[in-house]
């Protein structure tokens, strides 16, 4: 089994690490909307009973409009990540395997995954026996790969991929019996990006949509996957009953029926500010979304470390050590504190 991956989110590591109680850290290592929405009411019976199908369905309708998925009615998930571990079973349930005393063969086929990415992909599928090839373009993906992954916008580079070119490269994977899989986990803030409204014209694609992030609700653990019918029926057998709680569900439908025209205002206001400390600091901004800024430095940890005794945490990649990722702050305060601490850095 492939080791851990290190994410985001371990404010509390951090701080047993460099001193200070957790909550008074400054977390900017996650691309999640630091100005979570207004909770609507939840019905007593979403917390009082088990997720009935009235549930569900209006979660799958609410997102069915807001996503634009025609006739697919997405599925509730709890969390992509649920899913993204159900892609190995699926591709090894397309593929033809040879069976030597009762056991099931290695595969030789292969999965192409556009990286540097979300690196649970590449696990997944490794650990599950699949050869991952680890691609910089989807021009590079080919008629040997039987799955591919496409993060549009990309974590964490904020690169996109234009929704032609990821459709085009949906028929080249069909030609040869292949899957698409495009992960638009920030794609709210862009919804121009979206293949959900033709989706239902490509046949061998799969979406998977967060909804925490854009919200600011990811403790809640809730994302969308949408795809054929049989896929969706396969991922919601395998995940078994009650996967999504009640609340999930109710707030899911209520939030996705709302003007989320003041969530996008926030977020580049946020984001303004954030290139603001970021560029007084004379730091070079790589690339990013409207979510997080990836910022490309030679001192990347030694700026770590420095954010760290300041008890403000950021994102640091082992396979590129000049990189890292700043999250969001939440509002101005939040802004000069970051921006202070920058401008003590020993250059």
């Amino acid at each position: 089994m492939s080791a851990p991956i290190d994410h985001g989110g371990g404010v509390t590591a951090a701080a047993a690490a460099f001193g200070g109680r957790p909550k008074n850290w400054l977390d900017l290592s996650t691309g999640i909307n630091p100005c979570p929405v207004a909770l609507p009411e939840i019905p007593t019976r979403a917390w009082h009973r088990l997720p009935d199908s009235y549930l569900v369905d209006a979660a799958r309708r609410a997102a069915r409009d807001y996503y634009h998925s025609g006739e697919i009615l997405p599925l509730p998930v709890a969390g992509t990540q649920s899913v993204i571990q159900l892609l190995p079973r699926l591709l090894r349930q397309r593929s033809q395997f040879a069976m030597t005393d009762d056991k099931v063969a290695v595969t030789d086929d292969k999965v192409a995954v556009v990286s540097p990415t979300y690196g649970e992909y590449a696990r997944a599928f490794a650990s599950a026996g699949f050869a991952v090839d680890a691609v910089d373009d989807i021009a590079a993906i080919g008629g040997q790969h039987r799955l591919a992954v496409v993060v549009n916008p990309n974590n964490p580079d904020g690169r996109v991929w234009p929704a032609e070119a990821l459709a085009a490269l949906h028929d080249r994977m069909k030609s040869a019996n292949g899957l698409l899989v495009v992960d638009e986990a920030f794609g709210d803030t862009d919804p121009a990006l979206s293949l959900a409204a033709r989706a239902q014209e490509l046949p061998n694609l799969i979406i998977f949509r967060s909804f925490g992030k854009f919200f600011g609700l990811a403790g809640l653990r809730l994302g969308f996957a949408i795809a054929p019918e049989d896929i969706l029926a396969r991922f919601e057998d395998w995940l078994g009953p009650w996967a999504v709680s009640g609340p999930a569900l109710s707030l899911a439908a209520s939030l996705l029926r709302s003007d989320v025209a003041a969530i996008r205002r926030c977020l580049d206001d946020r984001s303004a500010g954030l290139h603001a400390a970021l560029s007084a600091a004379g730091l070079r901004i790589k690339g990013g979304t409207a979510l997080f800024t990836l910022v490309a430095d030679i001192r990347a940890s030694d700026i770590y470390t420095h954010l760290c005794r300041h008890h403000i945490l950021v994102r640091k990649f082992d396979y590129a050590p000049d990189w890292l990722r700043f999250g969001l702050t939440p509002d101005p305060a939040a802004d000069n504190r970051l921006s202070a601490a920058l401008q003590g850095f020993e250059r």
